[in-house]
Formats: C-alpha cells, structure tokens, sequence
C-alpha cells in the first residue's frame, strides 16, 4: 500500500479509502467486519462513512453504517489503527436526521447535534475527518461540480456558520480536521477563504465523483487541490459498477445495486454506453482487469489524495485494493485520453 498526505494536516493516508456505505443493507454487519478486518491486513488506514448511510437513505436504515464501524472498533480495539472519515447532510429535505424533525442544514446546531449522534455509533470519543456531504446552499446537480451551472436560488446556510460549527468542534476535540464532498471550486475557495479570515479549521480534503465518465474535477477543481493543497477523494471510481462492464448491452446482474435501488441514472445516460465500450477494450488489448484499469487511472492522478473504493464481496474487495499495484502504461494512458478526447464527460 502506499500513502499520501492529507492536505496540511501532517495525517498521511492510504492511496485507497476502504468505502463502507454498503453496510447496513447490502452487507450485513458480520460482512462489514470481515472487509475492515482484510483492509487493515492490506494496509489500508484510512475509512470513510457519513451519518447518512447506509445507501440509499432511509428513515430505518440511517446510521446503520457508523454502528456497524463502531462494534468493529469495539471489538477489535482497532480505533488508533485508522483514520476515520465521516460525514454531516447539507442541506436537505429529509427529516429524520434531527431530533426536532427539522430538515436537514448544516447549521451550528446541527452539526453538533450530528456529530454527537456519530461519536455515540461509532464508539469513539474523536473523527479524524469531518465532511460536510454537500453544500448547505441550493446547487445543480448535487453539488458534483457541474460542467452547465443552473441558478438555483433558495434557502442557504452561511459558509462562514458552518465553518465555525466545525471550528468549534475541532476546539473541542471532537473532530479533528474538515473536508467538503460533492462542492465546487468556488465553494471549496470560500471556505478557504473563510478560514484564512475568520481563523477557523483550513480544509483538507474534497470528496467528489471522479471516474473515466466523469473528469469534470480536472476543469477547475484540480487546480485548486494542487495550488492549496486540498486533495480529491474520488468517489465512484468505478462508475457505480458500470466500468466492469456488468451492465453492458442492458444486462442487470441479480444483486447488483442498479438491480436493487434504480439508482444509476447518472450511468444509463446517451453516450455512457459506447463510452465505457472502448474503456473496456483498451483495457482488454492491454491484459487489465477493467476494474483494476479504472482505479489504477484515477491513481496516477497529481490531485489526488485516495481513491475510496466500494465492495458488496469479498473478492470485488481483493480485486479492488489490488489496482495498487497495476502500473499503467504511457500507451493505455494515451488510449484512455484519446477516448476521453472523443467522448468526453458522459456521466457528470
């Protein structure tokens, strides 16, 4: 396994993030132990989580993912052993986060609210890395850094509240350091900005979809993470499955999360599907597992911290944390930027 550093924050990070918000629905608890249990063998010390998974959301199931991390550490008394990553809603219209039944913001008093609730499932008195999910402001498109920006006006919390929210809690020792997910270059901008003014927490970490369909982080954001040193976290590097290729020409395997939830419209788009054929015959001429192909790219990325990957089996897991050690070479690269000349951000 190799490392990386987490923006300033002197924590140094595996490549690969072991995701976990499959637990919970997809995995039961004994399986999310057993995959902390292999991560940790391989190296991996870094996890993320958020108070809202597991996925998809639901009233019954929310939080469930934490808990299961948090009997992990209890029963293993693996706490100092990893760099814990959660997450607080922005803003948001489910109401069953709260205890007042209030929709979700990422005010001063929710976030303490939600970051007490996650210190009791996780068993732990301290979250390396605390992420603000998505903005606390209107925005097209979840926040995923958008390649057509749609006005979207309406009820916001301030940045600079929700900084020092967070500010507060770092005091605290509750949380250690912060990070945005699903934001934007301006939004990762003014909370920078903010901080430098107002002394609060400096961010860390951007948690955002990056994958061979969706390269939009490299129009604006990548700059900012290498000039500022805020580092991408990719989400769904693998397309929520659809750069294996199991859902090529319309098939829907038993079991699999776009059979299960409906969740994958982002994939099943115009031009997603030729996309995602030439990625898999390039990785076909080269001898890669198309997994391990996709993972391995977003590897050799300058912006980026680590790549957390997501796994429902044991041997996806394997196959997943193996794309460590692929080396791509100066050809498949060139092949991969060829197609995304031709093909661009299908799936952003």
């Amino acid at each position: 396994m190799k490392y990386r550093p987490l923006g300033r924050t002197g924590l140094e990070v595996s490549t690969i993030c072991l995701g976990t918000m499959t637990y919970g629905q997809q995995n039961t608890e004994a399986e999310g132990h057993a995959q902390m249990d292999a991560a940790l063998e391989r190296g991996i010390n870094f996890f993320d989580t958020a108070e809202l998974y597991s996925i998809p959301p639901k009233p019954e199931t929310q939080g469930s993912t934490e808990r299961i991390i948090g009997s992990w550490f209890k029963a293993r008394g693996t706490r100092d052993k990893v760099i814990l990553a959660t997450k607080v809603c922005g803003l948001s219209q489910m109401t069953w986060f709260r205890d007042d039944g209030a929709p979700a913001r990422p005010t001063r008093g929710q976030i303490r609210e939600a970051v007490e609730k996650s210190l009791v499932r996780l068993q732990t008195d301290y979250i390396d890395l605390y992420q603000l999910h998505w903005p606390g402001r209107p925005v097209a498109l979840f926040g995923a850094n958008p390649t057509r920006w749609e006005s979207a006006p309406g009820e916001e919390t301030p940045i600079a509240e929700t900084l020092d929210a967070f500010g507060e809690l770092v005091k605290e020792g509750k949380i250690r350091h912060v990070g945005l997910s699903n934001e934007s270059a301006w939004g990762t901008m003014t909370f920078l900005h903010e901080a430098e003014r107002r002394g609060g927490p400096r961010v860390a970490s951007v948690q955002n979809a990056y994958n061979l369909l969706n390269r939009t982080y490299e129009t604006a954001l990548a700059e900012v993470s290498l000039r500022e040193n805020v580092g991408l976290l990719a989400y769904s590097a693998l397309g929520q499955g659809y750069l294996t290729g199991k859902y090529q020409k319309g098939a829907l395997p038993e079991g699999s999360r776009t059979a299960l939830f409906q969740r994958a419209s982002r994939y099943q788009v115009p031009g997603a599907e030729e996309a995602i054929e030439d990625y898999l015959t390039i990785a076909r001429d080269a001898g890669l597992d198309p997994s391990q192909m996709a993972i391995a790219f977003c590897l050799t990325r300058d912006f980026m911290t680590s790549v957390i990957i997501g796994a429902t089996t044991m041997e996806q897991l394997a196959m997943d944390i193996g794309a460590v050690d692929v080396t791509l070479s100066p050809e498949v690269l060139a092949r991969i930027d060829a197609v995304h000349q031709l093909r661009g951000n299908p799936c952003p």
